[in-house]
């Protein structure tokens, strides 16, 4: 027993190694979130009832001097903020309601204008992706970059590389076009790319040679045994002749660094979601909260720099799913919207209630695919 209580709450154990890491990324990344819209929401002159984050009853909390709940709740997986004239958390309207003050009436969410109401929409999924470049420019500025020049090492035996005749010592110049300045330029633009031709300009003694190179898809394993398919040529990077170093950036330069990291990573889910529905990706890597909180766990194991760093990915990906164009997420709200705007009415009450409802339904359902996803990769992996 005693061996248990020690495992449970050791450096390695289920609450300090995974819990603790898993929670704090995603309450902090939920709270970002949902400051965006409330802060906005503020801004436009509409009034909050509720600032929870986590759903379910009311861990703790406190109320301020606008009349606003702030809260932490039990169920951590998410959290809302509850306007004046809300129907629930889902920001559904609730229509007229007599038993609003006059006071209530003017903060109310459904009385601004559909630019208010689109600004505070939009601004939760806007606050994560600046919270993301702000983690990141902290990141590069304070504890630089790793990078490696674009030098082949070593190419694989049988691999498309080697087929194509790239030699070790070659360095990558550009590919497609686009000027290549570090290794890991090469690997990004490699990785999601499998089974299309690029076109990849090398230097050899000085000279320049063209290879049009198809990367190949294979599965890979991290540090930590996930596995994930990608794209790869064959090539690799070492320390002894790929110059590997720690280059340190200034705060402005840093944030450029940033924004384009952001933007890469924006790029790449974004890709990965429309790769889902064309066929051309595997739903395989659609994760829950038992991932979430498994690679919390891995990551804090290398220090609070990656813990920060795997906050800046999730809070993107948040930000995404929610701009998704389904009802009950902020892409849903946006979309009605918008027909609003065109129309010079609000979409019928009747339409929204329907799309609300399949909204509900594809939300319920992805939680249930992405949570078999989860038991199936434990259970995978043991």
């Amino acid at each position: 027993m005693l061996e248990f209580v020690t495992g449970l709450f050791s450096t390695n154990g289920f609450i300090l190694g995974t819990l603790v890491p898993f929670l704090f990324v995603l309450l902090i990344v939920v709270f970002v979130h949902e400051l965006g819209h409330y802060l906005v929401g503020r801004w436009c002159g509409i009034g909050a009832k509720v600032f929870s984050v986590g759903f379910g009853p009311e861990l703790v909390g406190f109320n301020d001097r606008r009349g606003t709940r702030w809260r932490l709740s039990w169920i951590p997986l998410g959290g809302y903020v509850k306007f004046v004239g809300d129907m629930n958390a889902a920001s559904v309207p609730e229509g007229h309601d007599d038993s609003l003050t006059p006071e209530e009436e003017a903060q109310a969410f459904q009385n601004k204008s559909v630019g208010r109401r689109a600004a505070t929409v939009f601004a939760g999924p806007f606050a994560n992706f600046v919270f993301a470049v702000v983690i990141f420019t902290t990141i590069f500025s304070v504890y630089g970059r790793g990078v490696a020049d674009p030098v082949v090492s070593e190419v694989r035996p049988d691999s498309v590389a080697e087929q194509v005749g790239i030699m070790p010592g070659d360095k990558f110049v550009s590919v497609d076009g686009i000027a290549v300045k570090q290794f890991s330029d090469v690997q990004r633009y490699v990785a999601v790319r499998w089974g299309e031709p690029i076109e990849m300009v090398m230097e050899r003694d000085g000279e320049l040679l063209t290879f049009e190179v198809t990367p190949e898809r294979l599965e890979i394993e991290d540090r930590f045994g996930n596995k994930m398919e990608q794209g790869i040529i064959g090539v690799l990077n070492d320390r002894q002749t790929g110059g590997h170093r720690i280059e340190r950036y200034g705060v402005g330069e840093s944030f450029v660094m940033a924004v384009k990291e952001t933007a890469f990573v924006i790029q790449r889910t974004g890709g990965y979601i429309a790769g889902i529905f064309s066929g051309r990706e595997k739903p395989d890597q659609i994760g829950g909260p038992i991932r979430v909180a498994q690679m919390s766990g891995q990551v804090a194991t290398l220090g609070f720099v990656a813990l920060f760093n795997l906050a800046a990915i999730l809070s993107i990906s948040i930000g995404l799913l929610n701009l998704l164009p389904v009802p009950v997420l902020d892409g849903g709200h946006l979309v009605f919207y918008f027909f609003e705007a065109l129309r010079g009415r609000p979409v019928p009450e009747r339409t929204q209630e329907y799309g609300y409802r399949i909204g509900f339904g594809l939300i319920l359902g992805l939680m249930v695919f992405a949570t078999w996803n989860d038991v199936s990769s434990l259970l995978g992996g043991s």
